[in-house]
């Protein structure tokens, strides 16, 4: 079996490089050993590349880049070669996806900083066993159907973290509809009214966290709904059935 069965491999640099892209300031140059102003380098048909984060990789010589939308590649010293994947370590026998635990690690810390009071909060009655944060969209058909199935969830332990992630953008009819919710003085009974396909009559001009939960979303590489960030950072795309989502999370059904 050649290597791009075994592996499936992604291609990190789609949607990486926009007009108007600005450099991040989040290049870590404390260490001695990473080349100072290799984000600067990094730049493509003219422009640079929206770079995050540089660090060192396991293998000498070579550095890890984060990009601003979650994607990641990877450098020489002079931003001259450039390879785009996921690094694997082979340890004793056993393909351990490396690019992947960091992202899982990254996802963990941002969502930290999201305090419960900017989310749509869905609790067990009874002792919290997991908590799982849910990138959603009112006027997604699978996200409604998740939703179905969240008063399930609760009965098993499981907390559900909703957050904003309006696909079709901020002037989409998603974004509107969550600004509603956001702006409900119950968030829990608009959200579930809005899955329902019920109209809203709360404003949606009030403040709310949309916007930045949508671009936190980007940030982690989302690219549809729903988005199933589990406690240790994996990310799920689309909609998983309580009995296998209870089993991904090491609960007993």
């Amino acid at each position: 079996m050649s290597m791009s069965h075994a592996f499936p491999f992604r291609s990190l640099l789609t949607g990486a490089l926009l007009a108007g892209a600005v450099l991040s300031q989040g290049v870590q140059a404390d260490d001695a050993d990473i080349p100072k102003n290799l984000g600067d380098r990094l730049v493509v048909n003219g422009q640079k590349m929206p770079v995050r984060s540089v660090e060192d990789s396991p293998i000498p010589g070579l550095y890890e880049v984060q990009l601003d939308n979650g994607q990641t590649l990877y450098s020489d010293k002079d931003g001259q070669y450039l390879l785009v994947g996921d690094l694997y370590r082979n340890s004793d026998g056993q393909m351990v996806n490396l690019t992947e635990q960091k992202q899982q690690q990254h996802r963990v810390e941002l969502l930290k900083q999201i305090p419960d009071k900017d989310t749509v909060v869905f609790r067990p009655a009874g002792e919290v066993k997991a908590v799982i944060n849910v990138f959603t969209d009112t006027t997604c058909p699978y996200c409604r159907k998740f939703h179905e199935e969240v008063p399930e969830l609760n009965k098993r332990g499981i907390e559900v973290r909703y957050l904003a992630f309006p696909r079709a953008g901020m002037e989409g009819k998603g974004a509107r509809e969550l600004s509603q919710v956001w702006c409900s003085d119950n968030r829990s009974e608009a959200m579930t009214a809005a899955k329902q396909g019920k109209k809203l009559k709360s404003r949606a001009d009030c403040d709310t966290p949309i916007a930045s939960q949508f671009a936190l979303g980007k940030q982690m590489a989302i690219q549809g709904t729903p988005a199933l960030i589990l406690p240790d950072g994996r990310m799920i795309p689309g909609y998983v059935p309580v009995d296998r989502l209870v089993g991904m999370l090491g609960l007993e059904n």
